[in-house]
């Protein structure tokens, strides 16, 4: 029997004003969302999927944004269908969280921080009265009035005989029985809220329980920042499911979350969908994610649907150039490549946004990128023979959490504990875990960023646990990092041009800022950008423009080793393989040696000659890069290897037979 629509968007038209100019960011797009669906629209950044979303929920900041066609037709099951673009702002107050909900991409920023998670949950809650006993207490409150007003009388009017009996002035026995009355009533009404705010913490703990999160009534207290990333996210999603919503969005919810937690909250998302009978609109880039979750797939691009299908079509066969792109960009895990495909690989577009599609298969373009594996043993025999540029020898690096009433440190958080290993020149050594593992701590003990609690890290013969600050300045010349925001990496107040030249200047690469400058630009077009683009500032630029301009501020320097701490994490999978395939090519081009730090295995596989899994503070497991893959040596390590999205149709059958046997 055919799904009931829960939701049609028909030939939607979103645009936004900048400067006089009009430009469409959603324009004529249609589907339908069926109750029990998933619907997964993917796509890269720009491409209208969160507006998209945004529309549906009447979100849109106006101005610079206004919906100016179409229409989003929300069936409501006791109103009929209503077209949410002409419902008042107050009817859309009454849907927003309670028939419609929204689980936005970073949990810190949607959450209240001065609120405990639970009290935030509560006022959604009590906003919407969704809560059975909650009206019940309402209802009992109005129902016996009359009982409340008899009683105040009868108290006002004892008051009032026994004050003005023993001589005191009418008017104090006024004040003192109102007083009395006041009392009454707000001790009724206080009641009333307390039982209210009792009834909905058992509701919000029930939540968090079903969201799966750790000592729920602990959770109730905290505050955001007193949580992990994935932590946050849960409680997003159990704010979402409060009101028991026909609809939730989820925009971007797992994109920044360790492979680990972004499984555990994709299986929480489709079990909540099942006991729920949810419509869901699942919101990414990662066609990888879509795989896991969705029913349907609708692919979005420069604002239109360029395909829409089931996960199976879509994955099996897809049509337009641009879903093969997104299909093949995406690290494979059983298979070596020198390099990653891209969109561009597979179509082309001029001003006009005319396609222009190349004759080639996902397939056919992977079985030519793949790397000779004779090639590749021949290249590492020869790197491994060299003297390590980098020695760690038993790394600590503790925090102390603890003191006594004396002062004296009782106790660490031991965030590297006993590291040990070698990296040689022309290598990349992947550090590969979830957060809270020590990987980034580990990366910025090596630069000196942190200093460590007691070990050995020896580069190019010089132990630099033992250098000064001043010596220490020659060398971060020669070591450079990559973080992971290039947006908070960049100081917004300064041109990309003058933030590459500013360490040059510090460490007197060159003699003039004429020099500097050309210098620059010739760095700029290495790294696929423009020589116009030396005055521009950092907001001008998108996420993986940005993440260039940080690899340009590298290069400058010409190190001889960088650190990439999670420099890929936050990119479209299209933007990340054209960053990822730029650091190889620079490192065959100059010669760099490489840590790369990142949670995702599949990225850290790809870029990676050896590996190093961390748990803890401690290396769990440490070989070749393909032989951990291939054959994984400890738990740990097969867990993050079994939690990636890797897209492929067994996986989709598998997830699409596991939904229906819930639904059974």
């Amino acid at each position: 029997m055919a799904k009931e629509p829960i939701l049609e968007v028909r030939n939607l038209v979103t645009e936004f004003t900048s400067d006089g100019v009009v430009t469409k960011a959603v324009n004529d797009v249609s589907f339908v969302l069926h109750k029990g669906e998933t619907i997964g629209i993917v796509g890269e950044s720009g491409s209208g999927k969160s507006v998209t979303s945004l529309s549906a929920m009447r979100l849109i900041p106006s101005p610079p944004g206004k919906i100016s066609g179409g229409q989003i037709i929300y069936h409501d099951a006791q109103k009929g269908p209503l077209d949410l673009l002409q419902a008042t702002e107050k009817q859309m107050q009454s849907y927003r969280g309670n028939k419609l909900a929204m689980i936005f991409q970073e949990p810190m920023t949607s959450l209240n921080p001065v609120l405990t998670c639970g009290d935030q949950v509560t006022e959604a809650i009590l906003k919407h009265e969704s809560f059975p006993e909650l009206s019940k207490l309402r209802y009992f409150l109005e129902s016996h009035r009359n009982l409340f007003y008899l009683a105040s009388t009868v108290a006002f009017f004892f008051s009032l005989i026994t004050f003005v009996s023993e001589g005191m002035a009418p008017v104090v026995s006024l004040i003192l029985a109102c007083a009395g009355f006041a009392l009454i009533g707000g001790g009724i009404f206080y009641s009333v809220f307390s039982k209210s705010r009792a009834l909905a913490k058992g509701r919000v703990i029930e939540l968090f329980k079903q969201v799966k999160l750790p000592r729920p009534e602990r959770i109730f207290d905290a505050y955001p920042h007193q949580l992990s990333g994935g932590q946050k996210q849960r409680v997003m999603i159990a704010m979402a499911m409060s009101c028991n919503p026909d609809i939730l969005i989820a925009d971007e919810p797992t994109t920044a979350l360790d492979v680990t937690v972004q499984k555990t909250i994709l299986d929480l998302m489709n079990d909540l969908q099942v006991k729920n009978n949810l419509g869901i609109i699942f919101i990414t880039h990662d066609l990888g994610v879509i795989a896991e979750l969705a029913d349907r797939v609708v692919v979005m691009y420069k604002g239109k649907i360029v395909e829409q299908g089931t996960v199976l079509d879509i994955f099996t066969n897809p049509q337009h150039p641009y879903t093969k792109g997104l299909l093949a960009c995406r690290p494979k895990l059983g298979r070596r490549l020198r390099k990653l495909p891209t969109v561009s690989d597979f179509m082309s577009s001029d001003d006009n946004d005319t396609i222009t599609e190349t004759n080639i298969s996902v397939e056919g373009l992977i079985r030519s990128l793949e790397e000779n594996p004779e090639l590749r043993k021949s290249e590492q025999e020869s790197m491994y023979a060299k003297t390590p540029i980098l020695h760690v020898k038993n790394l600590k690096t503790w925090f102390p959490v603890g003191r006594s009433l004396t002062g004296k440190v009782t106790d660490y958080v031991k965030a590297v504990d006993d590291v040990s290993f070698d990296v040689y020149p022309g290598e990349t050594l992947g550090l590969v875990g979830e957060s809270g593992c020590g990987k980034t701590t580990l990366g910025r003990t090596i630069l000196r960023l942190i200093d460590p609690h007691d070990g050995k890290i020896i580069f190019n013969g010089k132990d630099i646990t033992r250098l000064s600050q001043s010596e220490m300045r020659a060398i971060r010349k020669d070591i450079q990092i990559i973080f992971q925001d290039p947006y908070s990496s960049l100081n917004p107040r300064m041109t990309i041009g003058e933030a590459i030249m500013e360490p040059m200047r510090v460490h007197g690469i060159l003699d003039s800022d004429k020099a500097r400058k050309n210098k620059v630009v010739e760095i700029l077009e290495r790294v696929n950008m423009r020589a116009s683009h030396f005055s521009r500032y950092p907001h001008e630029f998108s996420g993986g423009q940005r993440q260039r301009i940080c690899i340009a501020r590298a290069l400058a320097l010409q190190p001889k080793f960088i650190i990439c701490d999670e420099s890929v994490s936050a990119l479209d999978v299209s933007v990340q393989a054209q960053v990822l395939n730029l650091l190889n090519e620079l490192k065959r081009e100059f010669g760099f040696t490489y840590i790369f730090i990142s949670h995702d295995l599949s990225v850290v596989k790809f870029m990676s000659d050896r590996m190093i899994v961390m748990n803890r503070g401690k290396v769990e497991e440490m070989d070749s890069a393909d032989r951990i893959y291939a054959n994984p040596q400890t738990d740990y390590t097969r867990k993050l290897i079994n939690a990636i999205p890797k897209g492929e149709l067994d996986d989709i059958k598998r997830n699409l037979d596991r939904k229906a046997n819930l639904v059974v």
